[in-house]
């Protein structure tokens, strides 16, 4: 069924389920998706992130899914209801999230700077590894879909492009895209989201060339080559190229392993930046070993006297 959704609702409006009976009262949009929108919203004293769909049957779907991992994760409940509303004759599938304060990557570096890029990495890493071991690929990993908040801590948001492992991917975007760049099927698995994050990080540490890129090759000549072509002429990027290729081309067993080969990769980068100690003048040193000797001394003459 297909709703007016895409028209934005006013804060203030109150959504009450036609189902549970709650009422819902929504603040500000949160975000705009492909299949929907999400608002900040109240409940009682709390706040709550209320998304309205645009097709009752697959956000229903999406629904579910946060269901079975909630079960699975033996976690607070990040779904909190589900149900209809009724506005001006229209009804309106909705459902109803923990609302996960932070900001989108991008902004998060822009304010703390490109060094938490390393943690925050691993961090993502890890919450897919999470998802593909449960038998799910995200499917849609791209800036706005990652919350980043106080330390580094993330949080996945927008489940509607989670597919099933296996199966063709439900929701992407195009430049996170490896069928855009040639690099392989539209089949959920788990190579598919590292390649996501591989070009994530391209476009929230070198977004104008990456942008220009996508406007001025043509379609034939797209292929992760193009993009290992930025990660190796970037800063921020090339002392990680072992970890960009890999992820490009799916060349990781697992993302458990792409998590800790980015752990690794991260670590001989700050290695590499950590200042030497300071050379001590040979005058220092050899002053300081007749301090040594001469203390030595004294306890001897002490001890046996």
């Amino acid at each position: 069924m297909t709703t007016s959704s895409e028209k934005q609702l006013s804060p203030g409006t109150i959504l009450k389920g036609k189902w549970n009976g709650r009422k819902y009262r929504l603040e500000r949009l949160l975000g705009v998706g492909s299949n929907g929108q999400v608002y900040l919203a109240s409940f009682g004293r709390s706040f709550c992130a209320v998304k309205l769909g645009r097709d009752a049957s697959d956000l229903q779907a999406e629904a579910n899914v946060l269901a079975s991992l909630d079960h699975r994760e033996k976690r607070p409940p990040f779904l909190l209801d589900v149900d209809d509303a009724v506005l001006n004759g229209t009804t309106l599938p909705f459902y109803v999230m923990q609302y996960v304060p932070g900001t989108p990557v991008r902004t998060y570096l822009r304010k703390h700077g490109a060094e938490w890029y390393g943690i925050v990495g691993y961090r993502l890493l890890k919450r897919l590894a999470e998802l593909h071991d449960a038998g799910w690929i995200f499917g849609d990993v791209k800036n706005d879909n990652i919350l980043v908040s106080d330390y580094g801590k993330i949080a996945l948001v927008d489940y509607g492009g989670m597919t099933a492992s296996g199966r063709a991917v439900r929701q992407f975007t195009e430049i996170y895209d490896r069928g855009y760049w040639t690099a392989g099927s539209r089949t959920a698995d788990p190579s598919y989201d590292w390649f996501s994050v591989a070009v994530l990080w391209i476009h929230v540490l070198d977004e104008k060339r990456l942008l220009h890129l996508t406007r001025t090759l043509l379609p034939q000549n797209r292929d992760p080559g193009e993009l290992m072509a930025l990660v190796k002429t970037n800063p921020n990027l090339k002392p990680m190229t072992g970890w960009f290729e890999r992820a490009l081309h799916g060349r990781f067993e697992s993302t458990q392993e792409a998590a800790e080969a980015w752990r690794t990769a991260v670590h001989g980068v700050q290695s590499a930046k950590a200042p030497s100690p300071p050379l001590v003048p040979r005058w220092m040193a050899g002053v300081f070993a007749l301090s040594i000797l001469l203390c030595l001394s004294l306890m001897a003459i002490w001890l046996f006297n």
